[in-house]
């Protein structure tokens, strides 16, 4: 268990926060690029700061303050322009920078004032990659933003879903170090959800290791009718730092809000077949999965579905006083160390965990696989053989529940799994 203190402090994300302070350092996703297409404003609120994400009609995205720095209107009502985002109150324009460009009543009125220094609004840089929005909220010089492997995959079709989960972001991101719950909340649970008993329960973790590198910690196990030659064993999956989980086809990320609220934010990527080669995708979707089903019961049919019933039912902010860790919690506590480490380097002075600063080391930054097939250019036929690339044909998306049809039909379309050839392999 942690004491009182210990909690606050890996749980509050605020400016001033130890915790808070500390994500800074890093570049934050937050965002699909495609959530501003139908309205290229949106209101953000992250680390507890309530702001504004637009992209202008050069292209250039900005994140600032929530309130305009005149009268504190709502920037999320304002209006893109060429150069920035327009105030609907009075029609002070600012850029990415932050910086107010013009005020349209002074401006004109009072020539003489115009060009004088004005202060500017919170601003913070904003980076688009493989479909994300990326934002560095700390210090300068910002990192440079690490470039995964697999955002550097070509003849892919990837999508990007979210769901709003409402508690703390380390209860969630604990679970990126906790092997054992597969066996127990995805499997079993999924069984006894089917209307299976325990003599469907699904092959027991018998042994688990969990391993620090560079770019945060990675776990593997063994479950029955598998040995040390299993990838699961050999390499494992990573603990993302700070906030993510990779498992080799997809990203997750816990994003916090504030310190009562995650943004769930993940990314998937599914290679097309040889025969859909060369593939471009000309645009990444986003969508929101939702949490609750008609009964007001949180929804239990999918994975991510499942994790989010374990991570809310600690409550808003886990109280750790209370908890009884035992063996399989190992991962967990070695997370914990690390980040309580790290933040006292911070203090002192120094880059936290994973920091890349050479632009060079940044261009592609290799994660361990576990998975074989998460980048095998296959065939068709080879890929229908394969068990897990046949259920996402044949099946809903597994992860979340609520993929919107025109997502399913695009994600048919790249794999040039047709109705007819759903119904061949079905």
């Amino acid at each position: 268990m942690l004491s009182e203190e210990k909690n606050r402090q890996l749980t509050r994300v605020g400016p001033g926060e130890p915790m808070g302070d500390y994500l800074r350092r890093y570049w934050i996703p937050f965002a699909g690029a495609t959530e501003l297409d139908a309205n290229p404003v949106k209101p953000v609120r992250l680390l507890g700061e309530d702001l504004t994400l637009y992209r202008d009609k050069s292209g250039k995205y900005g994140l600032v303050d929530r309130q305009c720095l005149h009268r504190r209107a709502d920037l999320s009502y304002g209006f893109v322009e060429s150069t920035g985002l327009r105030c609907n109150y009075h029609g002070w324009l600012f850029d990415a920078d932050g910086s107010c460009i013009e005020r349209p009543f002074d401006d004109v009125a009072y020539p003489q004032t115009k060009g004088g220094k004005l202060p500017c609004i919170k601003a913070y840089p904003v980076r688009e990659l493989a479909g994300l929005l990326f934002a560095y909220m700390g210090p300068a010089p910002a990192p440079e933003l690490p470039v995964y492997e697999p955002f550097n995959w070509t003849n892919g079709f990837v999508q990007i879903v979210t769901a709003d989960i409402p508690c703390n972001w380390f209860q969630c991101q604990e679970n990126s170090c906790d092997p054992v719950h597969f066996e127990w909340m995805h499997d079993n649970w999924s069984a006894r959800l089917a209307g299976k008993d325990e003599s469907a329960y699904a092959a027991r973790h018998l042994k688990a290791s969990f391993e620090e590198f560079e770019h945060g910690f990675t776990y593997r196990r063994i479950r029955e009718g598998a040995n040390e030659a299993d990838p699961l064993w050999t390499i494992g999956r990573v603990t993302l730092w700070p906030i993510g989980f990779y498992l080799g086809q997809h990203f997750e990320w816990r994003v916090p809000v504030d310190d009562e609220n995650t943004l769930s934010l993940a990314w998937f990527f599914v290679r097309v077949p040889v025969e859909q080669e060369p593939y471009s995708q000309a645009s990444i979707p986003t969508w929101k999965s939702p949490i609750h089903g008609p009964d007001g019961r949180w929804i239990s049919t999918h994975v991510i579905n499942q994790d989010i019933i374990a991570w809310v039912g600690q409550g808003r902010i886990s109280d750790r006083t209370k908890e009884y860790l035992s063996a399989s919690d190992r991962g967990v506590i070695m997370v914990r160390k690390r980040f309580f480490d790290d933040m006292e380097a911070v203090a002192a002075g120094h880059d936290p965990k994973g920091t890349i600063r050479d632009p060079e080391a940044a261009k592609c930054v290799k994660l361990p696989i576990a998975d074989v097939n998460a980048n095998q250019r296959l065939t068709k036929e080879q890929l229908m053989a394969n068990p897990y690339f046949r259920a996402r044909v044949r099946d809903d998306f597994r992860w979340h529940a609520g993929q919107p049809p025109e997502v399913r039909r695009a994600f048919l379309e790249a794999m040039g799994a047709s109705e007819q050839i759903e119904i061949e392999f079905g």
